[in-house]
């Protein structure tokens, strides 16, 4: 039997490194490789085509949830594991959304790592047990502002997902512009869609979205009311 091609992708280097000595152990498993960013991890998927994906959500450049979109759109047969620290329903969610098969917590990787990979080689999901039952709270509790918001949030497109990051990692627009290849009058429509889709009126409320949501990681500084925000433009 052909061993399973797993990938790796975590921006703290611990934490993978961590993540392959408890894979590693296993004669049937392969690290086919490793990745500390997204847009590095989608390209190490193409390039070695993984059987399963272990992904870190708020990894930059690309976070772990767009990398899981694209992944499931060009290969649907790859097995999808986020592997994070955030627990929120929303991000539940949106993992959820993106495709994925399994959800483990950074926390509890030594104790369900290995069990959740084996779950999703046997075509089955994983999640703990307090993540399943946040997830079944959530559905039976949300009302319609919740479900509101839900799907404003789905009807950002993969390019709005993108620069939501970007911005909220504190790259202005002109910063934007230059790395996606867009002009500065289209990324600022882009601006003005996100915000309107997502019902918020600055980029210091984008940021704190994009970190209750795992898009980007906890460490970084937060913009406060005071914020410029000239200097985001």
């Amino acid at each position: 039997m052909s061993k399973l091609k797993i990938l790796v992708a975590d921006d703290h280097e611990l934490v993978r490194r961590g993540s392959i000595a408890i894979l590693a152990g296993q004669d049937d498993f392969e690290i086919c490789a490793e990745a500390a960013t997204g847009t590095e991890a989608l390209e190490q998927v193409r390039k070695t085509r993984p059987d399963i994906v272990i992904l870190d959500i708020g990894m930059p450049s690309l976070n772990g949830l767009e990398v899981a979109r694209q992944v499931m759109k060009e290969f649907p047969e790859t097995k999808i594991l986020i592997l994070t620290v955030h627990e929120s329903e929303q991000v539940i969610r949106e993992v959820l959304n993106a495709g994925a098969r399994g959800f483990v917590l950074k926390s509890d990787a030594a104790r369900d790592l290995l069990v959740a990979v084996d779950a999703l080689r046997r075509n089955k999901t994983f999640f703990t047990t307090n993540v399943a039952e946040m997830v079944l709270d959530g559905f039976l509790t949300t009302g319609q502002n919740s479900l509101r918001g839900s799907i404003a949030r789905g009807r950002l497109t993969t390019r709005e997902r993108e620069i939501v990051q970007m911005l909220a990692e504190g790259k202005t627009t002109k910063d934007v512009a230059s790395l996606l290849g867009l002009g500065f009058k289209t990324v600022d429509t882009h601006r003005t869609n996100i915000m309107r889709k997502l019902s918020i009126n600055s980029v210091s409320e984008l940021v704190v979205y994009a970190v209750r949501n795992g898009i980007v990681n906890l460490a970084m500084p937060l913009p406060g009311p005071e914020t410029n925000l000239t200097d985001y433009v």
